[in-house]
C-alpha cells in the first residue's frame, strides 16, 4: 500500500467534518460530477447529519485531519425495498485517483454486506464520468440502463447510467 494511502483514515461523519465536506463541494470540478448545487453551506450539510439512523452510514476519509472524501450509504426504508440501498461518493479533486474512493467504497460495501445484509446497491453516475464508472466496475457494479437527459450540468442536459451491484447469495449445502 502506498504511504499516502496508509495515511488516509476513515471516520463516521460528525459535526466536526461539516466544513471539510462543504469545502469539497465548493470545487466546481467536484460538484459538476454530482447532483449537488454549487457553493453549499455547512448548514446544508448539518441538515444531512442524521442522528443515529441505522439505515444510513456516513463516512469521511481524512488525511492529517482534513476531510478529503465522503460517502453516504442509505438503505431504502420501504419494506419491499429494504434489501437495497443507494450511495453518494465524492472525493476532493486533489485526491482523485489516489485510492480514496476505493477505500470509502470498500468500507461502505463491507457494512452493506456484513452488517446490513443488503443484497442490492444501486447508483446513478453521469455517463461520461469514466473514472467513477471504472471505480464502480472494480467493485462489481454493472450498468443496467441509461437515463437520457437525466440532469442539467453546465447548462446542458446529460445522461446518467443506472448501475447496481448484486451481492451473491450464499450457497446452501
Amino acid at each position: 500500500m502506498p504511504a499516502t494511502e496508509a495515511a488516509i483514515t476513515l471516520e463516521r461523519l460528525n459535526e466536526s467534518h461539516l466544513e471539510g465536506i462543504a469545502a469539497i463541494y465548493h470545487d466546481p470540478a467536484v460538484t459538476r460530477q454530482t447532483l449537488q448545487l454549487p457553493f453549499p453551506s455547512s448548514e446544508n450539510w448539518r441538515k444531512r447529519l442524521v442522528p443515529e439512523n441505522e439505515r444510513m452510514v456516513q463516512l469521511v476519509a481524512l488525511h492529517q485531519g482534513t476531510v478529503i472524501g465522503y460517502i453516504t450509504l442509505e438503505q431504502f426504508s420501504r419494506t419491499r425495498r429494504s434489501h437495497a440501498a443507494t450511495f453518494g461518493l465524492s472525493v476532493a479533486l486533489a485526491w482523485q485517483g489516489k485510492g480514496v474512493g476505493s477505500k470509502l467504497l470498500a468500507a461502505a460495501l463491507d457494512v452493506a454486506d456484513n452488517w446490513m445484509n443488503l443484497r442490492r446497491i444501486e447508483l446513478t453516475v453521469f455517463a461520461d464520468n469514466e473514472a467513477a464508472i471504472g471505480l464502480y466496475r472494480k467493485f462489481g457494479f454493472e450498468a443496467e440502463g441509461v437515463f437520457r437527459d437525466y440532469a442539467v450540468r453546465d447548462g446542458v442536459w446529460v445522461d446518467t447510467l443506472s448501475m447496481a451491484r448484486l451481492r451473491p447469495m450464499p450457497k446452501v449445502d
